[in-house]
């Protein structure tokens, strides 16, 4: 049973996900994230009794800080910009680098989802939970199209097939490290999504 912390809780996550964020979930030992975090391993074992749940932890405060962060994206007023700005967060934040120039952070919850094999039911949810939160709020933000801008899909659609992308876009940039590639991709995605007088005119 997890007993009571006896370091800075909010401190050791940040450094925790740190880790997790660089080397995935399966790849993490305890042993690491007692390095990282400066807590001794079995102060981390009688925290939070073994590595799923504190990563569940960690999860939770990705999860929190990861959509609010895609709402905040998507506050400029017409769709394409906001869905531009999305990706432009999404790309930057994927493309910086850790431990070398050479390696880049990539994205948490799909370096988990690839990378761990029996994956378990709880983290399996905890990103689920992720990304469904992920493709309501753009749901919520597609329905809500300017004047004389038109969405070629229905909203939900639309959302399911722009998060399925930005999954794919991971996986490309570990591939080919061109962040240009990755924004000409989500560009060609947005036309083909949105209808905008200025292009109907064309």
């Amino acid at each position: 049973m997890a007993g009571v912390r006896q370091f800075d809780e909010s401190k050791a996550l940040e450094q925790a996900m740190e880790v997790f964020w660089q080397k995935g979930f399966a790849a993490t030992s305890m042993q690491e994230l007692a390095a990282a975090t400066g807590v001794q391993r079995g102060s981390l074992y009688n925290a939070y009794g073994d590595k799923e749940t504190l990563f569940l932890r960690v999860f939770e405060l990705y999860r929190e800080r990861f959509l609010l962060q895609i709402r905040e994206s998507l506050e400029k007023p017409k769709a394409p910009d906001a869905l531009r700005s999305l990706f432009e967060h999404l790309i930057a934040s994927m493309t910086l680098p850790v431990a070398s120039p050479a390696s880049t952070r990539g994205c948490l919850s799909t370096k988990t989802a690839v990378a761990t094999e029996d994956m378990e039911e709880p983290i399996r949810q905890a990103i689920q939970s992720l990304l469904d939160g992920f493709e309501r709020i753009l749901v919520e933000r597609l329905s809500r199209m300017e004047e004389g801008a038109q969405l070629r899909l229905p909203a939900p659609e639309a959302a399911r097939l722009i998060v399925t992308l930005t999954r794919g876009i991971v996986v490309m940039e570990r591939v080919y490290r061109d962040p240009k590639r990755l924004r000409r991709t989500a560009d060609a995605l947005i036309d083909l999504l949105v209808d905008t007088p200025a292009r109907a005119r064309g």
